[in-house]
């Protein structure tokens, strides 16, 4: 008898080779196998007469064959077999392409299913359909994500026998039975049964939301373990609140955003459990003048802080904007650890780091080396938190005593998303911009226009204004985008000739990437060409241009996170989008970014079209991905497993009641997939 623990390669219908290509779907286990749920359905249990069924639309008829099929060669490499089968109401003529192996088993005399898209009127076809005996039944069938080597219909195949030998587990319900009568949920087996070979769409909608409450469920009690854990007492309590003295030093008043997100800040730094926030805000809402405040009252209660930042680029650019919001107040020691220091640099950093003679350390993952000591480590901020896991911050939490922590992120998530991303912070949210900040006009332009940007571009740069110029790729030959040096190359020697171009691009060396950057900082660079790289760290207020080639490769979070590096000064700034794009969502995505620069309107925007899976890019954020469920349509399923989660954590924050201990097994396996901890 099968367990869920059992290798997939010992399943009937695999062995080794198959097991290997089932691998590649992250299928390991039986239980995995189980765990594969279709991506969509075929509705084959609607079976109409063929003189009734719909054109141009896909569905299911059922014929008898009125002859075997009938071969003819159209060309070299090209074969087309021809058949007719009837019902009691029509004839349908029947072509398949190239198809050998279906026509081989199509027999005169006998009924098929035939699933497809019928065309003609009176006399009807049928082109290349799914066509199956019609004693398999009429019924929903099951469509899987695959990978090259695998079908469907295999993985159909061999769940179902895994359903059918797999021992009593398949009745251990995660749930406790009182919560799921509560919720009104079915039992787990019939969910797996029906969510692979629904017996009809009601038990399909009644498999899939029991599945998406449990895994909502799962992901809600596992975050709320990792934010319990910060639950017990700090030593780090602020009792005095400086941030009235430290923004009367500041050149600018902070907007009704930044001052609500500092109190939040200081509230939650007087109670006697650690701070754990989110503060969000879109680009240059001033995230970095709060954390400063927040920083200061620290600092002035006798603790140290750190921040952490994803890049050097912008490890150093904080380094000088804390330097600069400092400036006055010599008792404060802003200190900076990244990769590229060299080893004498580093031992003078971590020296007075240790001795507590620096009381702010900035920098990249190189903080979280074992050799960071702190004398009193009361703050610690991460910056674009999105690029960090739940892990990361953990660990450099771990460098002190229950210190408060504060994490920040330029990109705006929709709340449906940061309810799942950031189920386990406080927020607070910055939304409202600085006064000064210029507008930003956006433009979505086709390549025939593109001369008319350049002679755009090379006007502002005669009038001593800096452009960006972004490119998706590094080198040439990987595809037909275009790529940033040979672009450079190119305008260096046509369109902006006599100008100071300069390339940027993450393949370059660290001290090349600082050293074109300090030159376009300073000045030396007219126009600047990269690739996603200066999506973060870059503030040059005089850059008032931003080109994007290609621009329909990019989501639109990212597309906001590039035109953020300009309209930083007190110039009109300029984005200007080339594409030839002709697909609907490319064009929809281009016609958001020229309609708003609300980050959070952008977000929603790119959640619907992309989807929640997409929305990071790269998965960073730490957190298991969801199987199943749908931030777009199962909001409703998320606040109630939110609910129940909180019910349960209040009554047994462990999970050690022996009703528990299931729901305890699969948090801790489902946080143990994605490397982090979901219960102590």
């Amino acid at each position: 008898m099968l367990t869920s623990d059992t290798s997939v390669q010992y399943l009937k219908g695999v062995g080794e080779k198959r097991a290997a290509l089932l691998a590649r779907l992250g299928i390991h286990t039986v239980g995995d196998l189980i765990g594969h749920y279709p991506r969509q359905y075929e509705d084959w249990s609607a079976v109409v007469p063929i003189a009734e069924a719909p054109r141009g639309e896909t569905c299911c008829v059922r014929g008898t064959a009125l002859s075997a099929p009938v071969e003819r060669r159209i060309r070299k490499g090209l074969s087309l077999y021809t058949f007719s089968v009837a019902d009691a109401t029509a004839v349908l003529r029947v072509t398949l392409f190239n198809n050998p192996y279906t026509a081989q088993k199509i027999k005169a005399g006998q009924a098929y299913l035939l699933f497809g898209t019928l065309t003609g009127g009176r006399n009807p076809e049928i082109s290349s359909p799914l066509i199956e005996p019609a004693e398999t039944g009429a019924r929903i069938r099951p469509i899987y994500p695959l990978t090259a080597g695998l079908t469907s219909r295999y993985l159909e195949k061999i769940t179902a026998a895994a359903l059918l030998e797999l021992d009593a587990t398949l009745d251990r319900d995660l749930l406790p039975d009182t919560l799921r009568r509560e919720q009104k949920l079915c039992t787990r087996r019939y969910a797996l049964g029906n969510i692979h070979f629904p017996a009809d769409r009601e038990a399909l909608e009644t498999a899939r939301r029991r599945l998406v409450f449990e895994e909502l469920l799962l992901l809600q009690l596992g975050l709320l373990s990792i934010k319990g854990r910060s639950q017990a007492e700090t030593a780090v309590r602020v009792h005095n609140d400086y941030t009235t003295d430290f923004c009367a030093s500041l050149p600018f008043t902070l907007t009704g955003a930044q001052q609500r997100a500092v109190a939040d800040c200081v509230a939650d730094m007087r109670r006697a459990i650690p701070m754990n926030r989110l503060l969000q805000g879109d680009v240059g809402s001033g995230k970095t003048a709060v954390a400063a405040c927040v920083a200061y009252t620290a600092i002035r209660n006798g603790w140290q802080c750190v921040m952490m930042a994803p890049t050097e680029i912008l490890a150093r650019q904080h380094q000088a904007s804390l330097q600069r919001l400092f400036a006055d107040k010599p008792n404060v020691r802003v200190g900076l650890l990244t990769g590229s220091l060299t080893k004498a640099q580093k031992n003078k950093v971590l020296e007075q780091v240790e001795s507590g003679e620096c009381q702010f350390l900035v920098g990249t993952h190189a903080v979280l080396s074992e050799a960071v000591q702190f004398a009193a480590l009361g703050l610690v901020i991460t910056d674009e938190q999105h690029r960090f896991g739940v892990r990361q911050r953990a660990a450099l939490a771990a460098k002190g005593m229950h210190p408060h922590l504060l994490v920040m992120s330029a990109t705006p998530i929709p709340r449906t998303l940061a309810l799942m991303v950031y189920g386990d912070l406080d927020v607070s949210v910055l939304n409202e911009l600085p006064p000064g900040r210029t507008p930003i006009e956006t433009y979505a332009i086709d390549t025939a226009k593109r001369e008319r940007a350049y002679g755009y571009v090379r006007k502002f740069l005669d009038e001593g204004r800096q452009a960006y110029v972004v490119c998706p790729l590094v080198e040439e030959g990987e595809t037909d985008l275009v790529a940033a040096e040979a672009y450079a190359r190119d305008l260096a020697n046509g369109p902006f000739k006599g100008y100071t171009v300069g390339l940027l691009h993450g393949k370059m060396k660290t001290k090349d990437k600082e050293q074109v950057m300090r030159d376009f900082s300073e000045g030396r660079l007219s126009l600047l060409v990269s690739t996603t790289v200066v999506e973060v760290g870059v503030d040059v207020p005089n850059a008032v241009l931003m080109v994007i080639e290609n621009a329909e490769r990019f989501g639109l979070a990212q597309l906001h996170q590039l035109r953020g590096r300009v309209g930083r000064g007190k110039h009109a700034s300029t984005c200007i989008l080339i594409s030839d794009a002709q697909n609907a969502e490319a064009i929809r995505r281009l016609k958001v970014m020229c309609e708003t620069t609300d980050g959070f309107k952008i977000a929603d925007a790119d959640l619907q079209l992309r989807g929640p899976g997409d929305f990071f890019g790269d998965r960073q954020h730490g957190l298991p991905e969801l199987r199943i469920a749908d931030l777009l349509s199962d909001m409703e399923l998320l606040h109630e497993a939110q609910a129940a989660a909180r019910a349960l954590h209040e009554a047994d924050p462990s999970l050690e009641k022996p009703e528990h201990r299931l729901l305890r097994e699969a948090v801790t396996a489902l946080f143990t997939r994605t490397g982090e901890q979901g219960l102590n």
